[in-house]
């Protein structure tokens, strides 16, 4: 139990660590799938 204890905790230190670090350097969902430059709208 107490393995899984620790390993949780690992869990969520590298996950908040990586979501820092990828926020930080402009990985971000929203900045990679949000783009209205290939937009193509119809008239």
């Amino acid at each position: 139990m107490k393995a899984f204890l620790i390993a949780l905790c690992a869990l969520i230190v590298i996950t908040v660590g990586a979501n820092q670090i990828l926020m930080s350097i402009g990985l971000s969902a929203e900045a990679v799938s949000a783009s209205s430059a290939n937009v193509r709208i119809d008239d």
